[in-house]
């Protein structure tokens, strides 16, 4: 009889929302008395929100403090007690959370009045600008994260992606933008295939991508500010004659998208580094919106952002929109999803579970399908 071998699981083999729970009986076997949660629910379905905010009542029940770090307004008003705001580095005020609102930490936060509903009108969809077809992919570690996902996005709509971070959704952005080669399957940008296209090829058909690593893919930081707003056109007139780059053209050009896109800098000529992750965001916008585009790709589009420069990117995005570009929107942040998007497809272990009209769509619904449950025609209905 010969020996099966078995590997022991590991803390890696369960669901994130698991992991969390082990981290704080890990901490709690330690007798801390106080825990620290930084962004918490980032990488976790509404259900399992739900299921850390128990845990969190019940230790604070047992005696336990809890400093409850988050930019999500709604979850800080649902588990805390007292709320302290910081804006720049400093503390700007602290607040009952009886006597707030998520309009009122906004505000506090940003230091104005922030609008936090995204205004738009129903979509005028039109023909497909973006056809997937039974798409496959690999990541960098040869895994086939994208398994088999098809899916349409129109001109003058906003198809959302949602899920919870790591099932595929990095790597189809990857593939649609030529950062990542197809296992296999098409894409058809405006009814041309992509395969083994490079990603300045398919930017000069017309797509422009905000990635979800502005600093990795979207940014050079250790280049003026001036030179990031025309890094997909640098080699184009007016900003360059053959070889030589055009200074006078390439400066004014900066001027005015600052001016524009509302980019807090003290000039055009200091390194995009050294801005806050905010203006960083507001330099990839002006730059992919500067241009003639089909299809706007936004992975991960307000992450790390203060509210302020959230309202500014959704307006924007919605803007595009609304001028007939086709946008695909790619969040791990379910109230973004539903913001901005007309249609919802949720991911969950690289395929698309389901797709959703987004004003039928509620976050329960939307809570089911990222963690893998295929809904019934009661749950559709409701």
């Amino acid at each position: 009889m010969g020996w099966k071998w078995t590997r022991t699981p590991t803390s890696r083999d369960l669901p994130v929302g698991i992991q969390q729970r082990v981290e704080i009986i890990k901490v709690l076997y330690r007798r801390a008395d106080i825990l620290i949660l930084d962004e918490p629910t980032a990488v976790l379905t509404p259900q399992e929100v739900e299921g850390l905010f128990k845990i969190i009542g019940t230790l604070i029940k047992s005696g336990k403090s809890i400093i409850f770090i988050t930019h999500k307004l709604k979850e800080v008003l649902a588990v805390a007690d007292d709320i302290t705001v910081l804006r720049l580095g400093k503390v700007v005020g602290s607040i009952d959370p009886k006597e707030a609102t998520t309009e009122k930490l906004a505000s506090m936060m940003v230091g104005r009045d922030v609008s936090l509903v995204v205004e738009k009108n129903p979509a005028k969809s039109g023909e497909p600008v973006l056809v997937v077809e039974n798409l496959f992919v690999r990541d960098e570690r040869q895994h086939m994260t994208v398994q088999g996902v098809s899916f349409e996005v129109r001109k003058g709509e906003v198809l959302g992606v949602a899920g919870v971070q790591g099932n595929g959704q990095t790597e189809l952005v990857y593939a649609l933008t030529g950062l990542l080669p197809l296992e296999s399957g098409t894409i058809r940008l405006l009814n041309e295939p992509i395969r083994h296209t490079a990603p300045r090829e398919i930017l000069e058909r017309g797509v422009a991508h905000i990635p979800e690593d502005r600093q990795r893919h979207g940014l050079i930081l250790t280049f003026p500010l001036h030179d990031n707003l025309v890094l997909c056109t640098y080699y184009k007139v007016p900003f360059a004659r053959g070889i030589s780059l055009q200074e006078k053209p390439i400066f004014s050009n900066a001027e005015e998208l600052v001016k524009q896109f509302d980019v807090r800098t003290p000039n055009i000529y200091v390194n995009v580094g050294t801005l806050s992750g905010g203006n960083q965001q507001k330099v990839i916008v002006a730059r992919e919106f500067s241009r003639p585009i089909e299809l706007l790709i936004a992975s991960q589009p307000t992450r790390g952002l203060d509210v302020g420069s959230i309202e500014y990117i959704h307006q924007q995005i919605i803007k595009k929109r609304d001028e007939g570009t086709g946008v695909l929107v790619v969040s791990s942040e379910l109230d973004e999803i539903l913001a901005l998007s007309d249609r919802i497809a949720v991911m969950y272990k690289g395929q698309i579970m389901d797709i959703l009209d987004a004003d039928k769509a509620s976050k329960e619904q939307l809570g089911l399908l990222m963690a893998g449950v295929q809904l019934s025609d009661k749950q559709k209905t409701k």
